[in-house]
């Protein structure tokens, strides 16, 4: 993104007290929401039952009635309609943030994304900017039902011209979130489902600096092997961690808070320091993003490696019954026996194994 780091100020959700207390993500994002429209008049929230009703997640809970229904407006069951209007306003001096009410939802919007939103800087040869934030609710983890569930970052990834932020954290939900409607360029905003109900102490009296996107975080330092994640898939890694302490190791854990920019310095400084690294995810693992981020460790750490990169990922699958999704998600077990594999395929390198011919 265009900003560096910026230093954001929470602001308190409805009823609360000063101080540290415990709050929700979505609150988080909520107070990000109400802050942006409160500093920046040219800020336009839009999108499926934003407005009266506060989201299907209550995300915009009381933004129409604080700042009216011109700031927070709700739209026709239109996707494409939706994102189509959101870069006329963004091309005329707003900056709209559009909800797209579900993962799976935004997929009629996505001719609108490709040929417009991610191209239009580029069309015009840097002339005009695209100052939009496309908010998507995505994951897996609540039991819904299909086109409820989706991980589709590995398209946006692949679409020159967008940014990609996930938070996994109440802090980078809002500071993120801020950065995002802040940047003159097209973001596209995964909020991890799974993660709107979970609680954290939370500052809401107080500055806090957050990281600009484009720059992961370190969540846990180890020396066995590095676990690669961002979004809700960061809990269960550290989950994760802990559990390996069990086994002897001592697993770091890095949560890359942006896909695009990636932040390639911090990711092979962690995979150097432990030589073996997992990429954990909940979108399938052919071609998902978890194979781009082991190429590019390839690519820059070949020579660290002791063993394979693994992955950790969804199944190459359509998204199950909720009944399933536990056995289509990854899990604790699941990133456990890789890190075990690790260990294994660093002995037979090593020659501490023997496996028969080889």
């Amino acid at each position: 993104m265009t900003n560096g780091a910026t230093t954001v100020t929470f602001s308190a959700p409805a009823g609360a007290s000063p101080g540290q207390r415990s709050t929700t993500m979505a609150q988080a994002l909520n107070a990000a929401l109400r802050d942006a429209l409160r500093d920046d008049p040219t800020v336009h929230i839009m999108g499926e039952d934003v407005g009266a009703l506060g989201g299907v997640f209550r995300i915009t809970d009381g933004l129409a009635a604080e700042f009216g229904s011109d700031r927070c407006a709700d739209t026709p069951l239109a996707e494409a309609g939706i994102l189509g209007t959101a870069v006329g306003m963004a091309m005329n001096g707003l900056r709209p943030v559009v909800e797209m009410q579900f993962d799976s939802f935004a997929y009629p919007a996505f001719e609108q994304l490709v040929s417009h939103v991610a191209r239009m800087r580029n069309r015009t040869q840097g002339r005009m900017t695209l100052p939009l934030t496309i908010r998507i609710p995505y994951g897996g983890g609540i039991g819904a039902v299909e086109h409820h569930s989706d991980s589709s970052e590995a398209y946006y990834m692949h679409t020159p011209g967008l940014h990609l932020v996930c938070p996994a954290t109440h802090a980078d939900a809002y500071g993120l979130l801020r950065q995002s409607i802040a940047s003159d360029d097209p973001v596209v905003f995964l909020e991890p489902k799974r993660l709107y109900w979970s609680k954290d102490q939370w500052s809401s009296d107080s500055s806090e600096q957050v990281d600009p996107a484009g720059v992961a975080a370190v969540r846990r330092s180890g020396t066995s092997a590095t676990l690669i994640t961002y979004g809700p898939s960061l809990p269960l890694c550290m989950a994760a961690a802990e559990a390996a302490v069990e086994e002897g190791w001592q697993l770091e854990v890095v949560d890359l808070r942006s896909l695009v920019p990636f932040d390639d310095e911090t990711v092979c400084a962690a995979v150097r320091r432990t030589g073996r690294a997992v990429v954990v995810h909940e979108s399938a693992g052919f071609a998902g993003a978890g194979a781009e981020i082991a190429a590019r460790i390839t690519e820059r750490c070949f020579h660290h490696l002791e063993a394979p990169i693994l992955r950790v990922a969804g199944l190459d699958i359509p998204y199950p019954p909720p009944m399933l999704e536990g056995r289509h998600l990854p899990s604790v077990d699941r990133i456990l026996d890789a890190v075990a594999r690790l260990q294994w395929e660093t002995d037979i390198r090593r020659g501490e194994v023997h496996v028969a011919g080889l």
